[in-house]
């Protein structure tokens, strides 16, 4: 199944142009952040490894979040196991945003896990696989689990971790890296 928003790039700009008038403002066609210049237009692609879902679409134009992009990462990101739709942290986007620009690559995330209610959180940490927190940020909206196709792990991790942007979990032996937008740390799984 594929997801995709049925705005285009352009119809998007000229949708934000005629809204803004930021043309006449060209200042407001950059925005930063983690300490990169952002382009005006932010975008994601991602492919569920368990729904088999793929998505790609602009969530951003500058400072501004597109509610609608929003609302169709938020279903995306869905609790896999049960199906319950929570509220995701935009600064995940930029997290994400932030470790394709770093590592210069296109390529779709590998999304492993993103919302998780407290039912499933529960019991994933009954199961004892390790790696399930009891207050998991997964349950807030506030992590993923992720990788990225023809990169390798620890330069994933590298890239996470030079955006000082919140914490970074490196799960080489069930291949991914946990990102989520609480305070900066680090750890092995």
């Amino acid at each position: 199944m594929t997801i995709q928003t049925d705005l285009s790039r352009r119809r998007l700009l000229k949708a934000f142009a005629g809204a803004t008038g930021f043309l006449a403002f060209p200042m407001i066609a950059r925005a930063t952040t983690f300490g990169h210049s952002l382009s005006l237009a932010r975008d994601l692609a991602l492919d569920h490894t368990h729904t088999r879902e793929r998505i790609q679409l602009t969530y951003a134009l500058g400072d501004r979040y597109l509610p609608d992009a929003l609302a169709g990462l938020d279903h995306f990101l869905r609790d896999h196991y049960s199906g319950a739709v929570g509220e995701m942290d935009p600064g995940l986007y930029d997290i994400m945003h932030g470790i394709r620009t770093a590592l210069k690559v296109r390529t779709p995330f590998h999304i492993i896990s993103g919302y998780r209610s407290p039912q499933t959180n529960e019991r994933l940490r009954a199961r004892g696989g390790g790696g399930v927190a009891r207050r998991s940020l997964h349950m807030d909206g506030k992590a993923v689990d992720i990788r990225l196709p023809g990169v390798p792990l620890a330069e994933l991790r590298d890239a996470a971790l030079g955006l000082k942007a919140g914490g970074v979990g490196y799960y080489p032996g069930s291949k991914f890296v946990h990102v989520d937008t609480g305070r900066v740390r680090t750890w092995n799984g």
